[in-house]
């Protein structure tokens, strides 16, 4: 064997590697849809019985005037003793109604409602919320602190069913269950339903399976007094990612964080894809910040915390690194088909049928999950990773069908039509990020009627993708790192 053959078959192997990782993050979310069941058996509920602190809520507003009314009220009509309960609403230099609207219900509900003034504001999120924390935590009252947002409707029995963990004195937060709850919808708020039971019913079960959590809703995290003490009586203000750095702190400091389904909080997103594109940049820019900053726990298990373990490394990276594994599948499968055609059909196949077997099995599984969201979002559940994919898996799972298409409209299939159709199909997998971006584009212009349509085709699955891809290259070029506001009009569905 020539050095050239040796060389060959090391580079075959290497880009046959590519394309096995490529199904890594079905594998992954796979293995999070056959945990799910196990938590009928590990979870936390045992260790929970009906407890009453006194809770303290915390919500940053700034211009908040349209929803932290009726966000005041439903907290008010909570299924907890009133007592035990105050709603401190932490203005941050607001210029519109929200100060008035605030001391409305003050007035209306003195002791329980309270309003913060901060006059020097645009610090962000954390910033806003440690200045109400700060305030709190100077007398004994507090035992234990909710934080939200300022347009999160609770459920009226959700912050019972959040506080039941703390009887575990070994709880240091709680989390629940964030639903898509915006009350018209439209095809973008559809595909966030439904990525929030993947994310968070599937997911966030799975994890607390593991023991180890990976986020704490921004919009629903409740924390013992302890916890906050032990974290500095602050949360974290040097990343994008206060939420999931407290989750990750929490955990080293060797306190569960727990994920309960039950408790439900409904929240109003974006209802245009570029809102949704800017919202998740900065979550994504968070995660590419705390994953650095993490960099000496990974795959390192340990006794205090789940975080290094071989499946939580795996579950975090799966999605973390997604838009990698894609761009290496594509490399892998244009590569092999410059050194052995035949090869990389075979590659080619083998991965769509592993990735598509996982996506059938985890779309069925999840649309159980929330049989509400499966019912209004079934179009998106069945689309989620595009018509232009779900074809280029159809032709995957039987070779010789797209031929055969074409045939019955009269077009010939031709060593170059093959070849073409072949490396379009390769490259797609990776190419579906920058389509992606271009629908972003799309929605930012007078054409954006054009959304829709384009969206079913590429796929929501690649736009989340597209948006983690930006938080690299965000991160990478060092841009400025700005907390930007969602805004929400209040049309919420309780």
């Amino acid at each position: 064997m020539t050095i050239a053959d040796v060389a060959g078959t090391i580079l075959a192997v290497v880009l046959v590697a590519l394309v096995a990782a490529g199904a890594v993050p079905a594998l992954v979310a796979l293995f999070h849809f056959l945990a799910i069941p196990f938590h009928a058996w590990r979870n936390h509920y045992g260790k929970a019985r009906p407890m009453a602190p006194r809770v303290a809520i915390v919500i940053p507003a700034w211009n908040e005037g349209l929803v932290i009314g009726t966000t005041i009220d439903r907290l008010l009509q909570l299924d907890y003793p009133k007592d035990r309960l105050r709603i401190c609403v932490v203005d941050d230099a607001s210029t519109d109604d929200t100060p008035d609207v605030v001391r409305d219900r003050a007035a209306r509900h003195p002791g329980v409602v309270v309003h913060m003034r901060r006059e020097q504001g645009g610090e962000g999120k954390a910033h806003t919320l440690n200045h109400g924390i700060r305030m709190l935590l100077e007398d004994d009252w507090m035992e234990a602190l909710l934080i939200m947002d300022a347009d999160v409707i609770y459920r009226r029995d959700s912050l019972r069913k959040m506080t039941r963990h703390l009887a575990d004195p070994e709880v240091g937060a709680v989390t629940g269950y964030v639903r898509e709850g915006s009350a018209t919808k439209n095809a973008v708020t559809r595909f966030i339903a439904f990525e929030y039971v993947l994310a968070q019913i599937a997911s966030r079960r799975a994890q607390n399976v593991v023991g180890a959590v990976a986020c704490l809703a921004g919009g629903a995290q409740l924390h013992t007094r302890e916890n906050l003490e032990a974290l500095g009586g602050a949360i974290d203000t040097t990343t994008l990612a206060e939420d999931t750095v407290t989750t990750f702190e929490t955990q080293l400091r060797g306190r569960k964080v727990v994920f309960d389904p039950h408790a439900v909080v409904l929240a109003e997103e974006p209802p245009s894809l570029d809102a949704l594109w800017r919202q998740r940049l900065r979550w994504g820019r968070g995660n590419v910040q705390l994953t650095i900053r993490s960099r000496r726990i990974w795959f390192r298990p340990s006794r205090i915390h789940g975080l290094g373990s071989l499946a939580f490394g795996l579950s975090w990276f799966s999605v973390f690194l997604l838009p990698a594994f894609m761009i290496g599948a594509s490399i892998g499968l244009i590569g092999l088909y410059l050194l052995d055609s035949d090869l990389a059909a075979v590659a080619f196949r083998s991965l769509w049928v592993v990735v598509g077997c996982a996506y059938a099995f985890s779309m069925i599984f999840a649309a159980q999950l929330d049989a509400e969201i499966g019912r209004i979002a079934w179009r998106e559940i069945l689309l989620f990773p595009g018509i232009i994919s779900l074809v280029v898996m159809v032709v995957a799972f039987y070779p010789g069908l797209d031929g055969w298409l074409l045939s019955q409209v009269g077009v010939e299939m031709t060593p170059t039509l093959r070849a073409t159709l072949d490396l379009a199909s390769y490259a797609w997998i990776s190419m579906s990020m920058l389509a992606a971006w271009g629908v972003r584009q799309v929605d930012r212009t007078r054409a954006r009627w054009l959304t829709v349509p384009l969206l079913y085709l590429v796929g929501f699955g690649p736009v989340l993708c597209a948006v983690t891809f930006a938080a690299y290259v965000a991160e990478a070029r060092r841009l400025d790192r700005v907390w930007e506001k969602t805004e929400k009009t209040g049309r919420v569905a309780g």
